[in-house]
């Protein structure tokens, strides 16, 4: 594998690197909630400000519908950035326009801009060639160091590759370069998977089946295997596309034969509920009644996925196992999160994915002894599931 890595640059002075990153972090009333993807982006913007580049920033914010809305601006992003970096960051308040272009133009040596949210114009979500133009003609060099978006065909990743010599960036490079250890892993090879859906985990899935030991199951997606398999989930979260599916489920049927789940799959034996009454109790996944709510695995099912965590030599785990923002039901995956961490980092190669998952293991205060923590959720799984990665092309060769 050969990656063109913005540290192949020899000479950045006063050249102008349009920089894309993902701070597609959590904001609420201004402030931003949680700041670890602008933290671990900014080994490349001191880089390239350490070498005298002119940096654009530029990111996407939530989903906005592709116009300006107030509760996706950039603005509290870049004003992190200031305090993070400790040296001015202008807001520019637009991605496009003469008067950012002028701006940009006027950039002394190592200093930076923040463009408004990519996403607040419809050419990014299309992948629109005069807009990613338009961009490119901000900058001469183009860095991505966006890994979560590369699975995305959008213009800021994709088409603007056309009109700049592009390049990764730190995070990037380390990103790829973590997650192609997986594609041929040390064994035992054990993966964890929760959260609530199964297209997204399905090639990944369908992909390291063949190589892995055993694939623990939990959260929303063990609830989807029980329903296909015909047992009573009651009000618990299952995958969506199984009401419109039924049992005919397209991403849920590769893994059965009949109604018996492949072997390499690991169920829980245990169930953690919520009954009508708001009673907690442990019982069999064949217990359920209609009226309850399955929220976390149980201490039977903990002790059995122990033993295989601890067996492993390479860990994947993308996924809450249950509702861990509760008290109640936090335990199954905070001891299976410590469980990844200890077994990581030394004895096994571990490697952990996903919003929610990183929130959780972060409640273990052991994140620092897994080997790797992505800052992507789809595109890692999209990436060890073999699937395309537009976002990688010209900058990524095998």
């Amino acid at each position: 594998m050969i990656i063109n890595s913005v540290r192949n640059l020899k000479n950045l002075k006063n050249k102008t690197v349009f920089l894309r990153v993902d701070f597609n972090v959590p904001i609420s009333q201004g402030k931003i909630k949680e700041d670890y993807k602008i933290k671990v982006g900014l080994e490349t913007i001191k880089y390239l400000v350490a070498r005298g580049a002119r940096l654009i920033i530029a990111t996407h914010l939530g989903e906005p519908t592709k116009k300006f809305e107030a509760a996706y601006s950039v603005r509290p992003v870049a004003a992190r950035l200031r305090t993070l970096l400790k040296k001015p960051v202008k807001f520019l308040g637009a991605a496009l326009g003469p008067k950012i272009a002028e701006t940009i133009k006027k950039m002394p040596s190592g200093s930076i801009v923040c463009l408004e949210n990519l996403r607040f114009n419809p050419g990014e979500y299309d992948n629109d060639d005069s807009f990613a133009k338009t961009l490119a003609s901000l900058a001469d060099i183009y860095v991505n160091d966006a890994f979560a978006v590369c699975h995305r065909q959008q213009a800021s990743v994709v088409a603007i590759k056309k009109y700049l010599p592009s390049y990764a960036g730190c995070l990037l490079e380390k990103e790829v370069e973590a997650l192609y250890k997986i594609i041929k892993p040390k064994k035992p090879l054990v993966i964890i998977l929760g959260g609530t859906k199964i297209n997204t985990k399905a090639p990944l899935i369908s992909k390291l089946y063949p190589v892995a030991s055993q694939i623990l199951l939990g959260g929303a997606l063990a609830n989807s295997f029980f329903k296909f398999q015909g047992l009573e989930v009651g009000k618990s979260l299952i995958d969506s596309d199984l009401l419109i599916y039924g049992d005919g489920a397209k991403e849920l049927k590769k893994f059965f034969q009949g109604k018996k789940v492949n072997s390499k799959f690991i169920l829980p034996q245990d169930v953690v509920i919520k009954t009508k009454k708001g009673e907690v109790r442990v019982v069999s996944p064949t217990e359920v009644k209609a009226t309850d709510c399955i929220l976390d695995i149980g201490p039977a099912t903990i002790s059995t996925y122990a033993s295989y965590i601890r067996q492993a030599q390479t860990l994947i785990w993308n996924g809450p196992l249950g509702k861990f923002e509760e008290p109640s039901f936090k335990n199954g995956t905070l001891i299976i999160a410590s469980l990844i961490a200890a077994r990581s980092s030394g004895h096994a190669y571990g490697v952990v994915g996903g919003g929610e998952t990183i929130a959780a293991l972060k409640l273990t205060k052991m994140a620092e002894y897994v080997d790797w923590i992505s800052t992507a959720g789809g595109a890692m799984l999209t990436y060890l599931g073999g699937g395309k990665m537009p976002g990688l092309s010209k900058i990524i060769k095998k």
